[in-house]
């Protein structure tokens, strides 16, 4: 998979191990690894035959969901989205959807990149600030797309059991539904990531799943979730952990804390326009 996104997707050894949660070193050993194992075994690159592509299925929507994310969210480029990658994405995933058209987690990812892509015009101010999902103008979410979205999500419910893109889809509708950020449904959000954590268990999973029973039930229960020493410790090295635990230590009230919190995520974020965002937490709280 790594090596899929170095060499067909164009990431770069940062964005990869970022991608997996891991160091840079280990990730660029991990490549070199791959390298000499397609070497010493002489494995072809070639078109796998017809019924070999279902047990393909889920790498490949893994690394258009991860080429999405890097674009999505840049891991250092000056821009905080990477057009030309989420755009890509989108066209790589419709063409999957199109010649799958019965498999439901093909079309939930599509949906998925939809719901997410139509709010890019609103997460960064005129002046380049970042600008989180609560205080975004909805009314410069892109409605074509969340239309779209929306119909292949329930398009794809009707074809099967929901799986980890069905779901994180349904939780994008959600916030697509949601006419301000009061109206939004939070107790349905947090039950979807309960359902995804249970089909897909991953830490970001249950951090993001941790904010969504904050936002329902008050910082402190969220921060009970966050400070499990299991998830604290696989995410210790994780931007988003922190920067997520410093913003409900700030709406707990613990200012001290909060500001220690958003001290370590600016010592590992490498976008400009996220250090710029918490160096203006940072700022306020002093």
């Amino acid at each position: 998979m790594a090596l899929t996104l170095r060499m067909l997707g164009g990431l770069a050894t940062p964005e990869i191990a970022r991608a997996f949660l891991v160091s840079e070193p280990t990730m660029a050993q991990r490549l070199v690894r791959a390298k000499r194992k397609i070497k010493t075994a002489n494995i072809p690159y070639q078109v796998p035959a017809d019924h070999d592509l279902p047990d393909r299925l889920n790498s490949v929507l893994t690394a258009l969901y991860l080429i999405f994310n890097e674009g999505y969210s840049a891991t250092s480029d000056e821009a905080l989205v990477r057009r030309e990658l989420t755009g890509e994405a989108i066209r790589l995933a419709g063409t999957l959807a199109r010649l799958m058209p019965d498999e439901p987690e093909a079309i939930g990812l599509l949906a998925l990149m939809l719901l997410q892509d139509s709010r890019r015009d609103a997460r960064v101010a005129p002046g380049g600030e970042l600008v989180l999902l609560e205080e975004q103008d909805r009314l410069a979410w892109d409605r074509r797309e969340i239309d779209t979205g929306l119909g292949l999500l329930d398009r794809a419910a009707r074809l099967g059991p929901a799986g980890p893109y069905v779901l994180q889809a349904a939780i994008a509708g959600e916030h697509a539904r949601a006419a301000s950020p009061e109206a939004t449904d939070w107790s349905r959000i947090a039950s979807l990531y309960g359902l995804l954590a249970r089909a897909q268990a991953s830490p970001v999973i249950e951090l993001n799943r941790a904010v969504a029973v904050a936002m329902a039930e008050g910082p402190e229960r969220g921060l009970e979730l966050l400070d499990q020493p299991e998830l604290s410790s696989a995410l210790d090295g994780y931007q988003w952990f922190w920067s997520a635990r410093a913003d409900l230590l700030r709406r707990a009230g613990q200012t001290k804390p909060a500001m220690k919190a958003y001290e370590r995520a600016l010592e590992l974020a490498t976008n400009p326009v996220e250090r710029r965002f918490l160096e203006s937490r940072l700022a306020e709280l002093s």
